[in-house]
C-alpha cells in the first residue's frame, strides 16, 4: 500500500510551499513564490524603484499588496532628506498607493500595528530587519532594490528553501531580563553569520510566555545572526493580539496549521531562560556580547531608548519601571524615541512617558532616528548605551562613537546609576 501520510515539514517549509502552490518543498530546492505583501520605506522605496519602473514602462502588480512607510528620513534634517521625502510623497500620490504610513513610526512596528501581517503569509521588505514579520507566523525577509523591482512588476520572487535552526528556550525569564537579552546571547554564541541562509525558529515555554512585542524583537534580530527569516509559530497569543487590533476572524482560520512538525528535519539548540542574565554587546558588533556584570566600569554619556528592538510600548514600560520616581545620573543624557505614534500615545495615557520625562528624558520623533544613522546621531567621542539592534562603527555617528547594546531595562538602569548596570538590582 502507498503511504499517503504528509511529509514532515518545518514551519519555514510549510510557508514557502504554500506561497509556491506546492504541497511540500525540500531544503535546498529553488522555488518561485507568490508574494502576499511587499513593504518598502522612504530610503528603499520610490527614490530607487521609480526610475527603474519608469525605464521598464512597468507598474506595480497589485497596489493593495504594497505598504509604503516614511520612517528613515523623517523629520527631514537637511535638504537632501527633504528631497527624498518629497520624492516619496509625490510618487505615492502618482502611484495612488492605498497603504501609506507617513511619519507615524518605524516600518517594522507600524506594519503589524495596522494588521497587515497574518499567519501563513509570504512577505518581503525593503529593509534588513524585515524578518520581524516572522513573529506573526509569516515568512518575511529583507530584499534589495533590484529584487524589489522584480516583486513590484511580477508579484513573485524565487527562494532557496532554507534549513531550519530551532532555538528552544525552556523556563521563564527573570524580571528585568528580556527578549533583547536572549538575542544578544544567541548572537554572541553563534556569531553574525550563525544562521546564514537559514531560517531561525524560536520555540519553548519562554517564547510561548512572551507578548507579541517581545516576540517581534526575537524575529527582528534574527537578521543579526545572518538568518533569512526569524519564525515563531502562531498560537493563542498571536490570534488574541491580531483580533485585538481588528483583524477579522476569517483571516485567521488557517493559523493553526503553521507550525513545525516534530519529526521534521531541523537543527535544535537548547537554552535555559531562567539562568539568563542581562546581556551587553560591546563595540562594534552585536556578537561582542557578555554578561552585564563585565561592563560595570563603563560610564555612558548617552542612554538611548529607540528603534524597532527597543522602543515599543512594552520597552517604554520596562524603562519606566526602572526609572519611576528617579532622575538619571549627572552627566548622562537620556534620549527616548518611541517606535510608533500609537505606542507613544498609549504610553502617555498610562503615565509611562511622564515617568521617563520626569527622569530627565528628551523625547525624539517616532522614526528610525539614530539607529539608521539619520536624525539624532551621536557626537564625537560619545559612549552610548543603546536599545538598538546594531552598533557598527560609524553607523550612529562619527567613528569615535562607542555604542554598547542592551535591553531597555539595562539602558534605563545604566542611565540611572551613571554606569552600565544590572536592572535586576534596581528592580529588587
Amino acid at each position: 500500500m502507498l503511504d499517503n501520510k504528509p511529509l514532515p515539514q518545518t514551519l519555514a517549509q510549510k510557508l514557502i510551499a504554500r506561497a509556491a502552490g506546492r504541497s511540500h518543498v525540500a531544503v535546498g530546492e529553488v522555488v518561485t513564490c507568490n508574494v502576499d505583501l511587499a513593504m518598502f520605506h522612504d530610503s528603499s522605496g520610490p527614490r530607487r524603484l521609480k526610475p527603474m519602473l519608469d525605464e521598464l514602462g512597468a507598474e506595480i502588480w497589485d497596489k493593495n499588496k504594497v505598504v509604503l512607510v516614511l520612517d528613515h528620513y523623517v523629520p527631514a534634517q537637511d535638504a537632501d532628506a527633504q528631497k527624498i521625502i518629497q520624492i516619496t510623497r509625490d510618487t505615492a500620490k502618482q502611484w495612488q498607493l492605498p497603504h501609506v504610513i507617513d511619519s507615524e513610526g518605524i516600518c517594522h512596528v507600524v506594519l503589524p500595528e495596522r494588521g497587515h501581517l497574518k499567519p501563513g503569509m509570504f512577505c518581503v521588505g525593503g529593509d534588513s530587519h524585515s524578518p520581524t514579520g516572522g513573529a506573526f507566523g509569516c515568512y518575511m525577509f529583507g530584499i534589495g532594490a533590484t529584487e524589489m523591482l522584480g516583486v513590484c512588476v511580477t508579484g513573485q520572487i524565487w527562494v532557496q528553501v532554507p534549513r531550519t535552526l530551532r532555538m528552544h528556550w525552556h523556563g521563564r525569564l527573570q524580571a528585568g531580563v528580556s527578549a533583547k537579552d536572549m538575542m544578544l546571547h544567541m548572537i554572541g554564541r553563534f556569531g553574525m553569520n550563525g544562521g546564514q541562509y537559514q531560517a531561525v525558529e524560536f520555540s519553548g515555554t519562554a517564547v510561548q510566555a512572551m507578548s507579541m512585542a517581545e516576540r517581534m524583537t526575537l524575529s527582528n534580530m534574527s537578521a543579526e545572526m545572518g538568518a533569512q527569516a526569524g519564525l515563531i509559530a502562531a498560537d493563542a497569543t498571536t490570534l488574541n493580539h491580531l483580533q485585538s487590533i481588528g483583524v477579522a476572524p476569517e483571516h485567521l482560520e488557517s493559523a493553526g496549521q503553521w507550525f513545525t512538525d516534530e519529526d521534521a528535519d531541523f537543527e535544535q539548540h537548547m537554552f535555559d531562560a531562567t539562568r539568563l542574565s542581562p546581556q551587553v554587546a560591546a563595540p562594534h558588533s552585536p556578537a561582542n556580547t557578555r554578561d552585564v556584570a563585565e561592563f560595570s566600569d563603563v560610564v555612558p554619556s548617552i542612554a538611548y531608548i529607540g528603534a524597532c528592538t527597543g522602543a515599543k510600548l512594552e520597552d517604554l514600560r520596562a524603562a519606566a519601571s526602572v526609572l519611576k520616581g528617579q532622575r538619571v545620573a549627572a552627566g548622562v543624557q537620556l534620549m527616548v524615541a518611541p517606535a510608533s505614534a500609537r505606542d507613544q500615545a498609549q504610553a502617555h495615557k498610562e503615565g509611562v512617558m511622564q515617568i521617563l520625562q520626569d527622569a530627565g528624558a528628551t523625547v525624539l520623533p517616532n522614526s528610525c532616528g539614530a539607529c539608521a544613522g539619520y536624525g539624532a546621531t551621536f557626537p564625537e567621542g560619545a559612549t552610548v548605551i543603546s536599545s538598538t539592534a546594531r552598533n557598527f562603527k560609524g553607523r550612529m555617528g562619527p567613528a569615535s562613537v562607542n555604542v554598547y547594546l542592551a535591553s531597555p531595562y539595562t539602558v534605563a538602569a545604566s542611565a540611572l546609576r551613571g554606569r552600565i548596570s544590572d536592572a535586576r538590582e534596581v528592580l529588587a
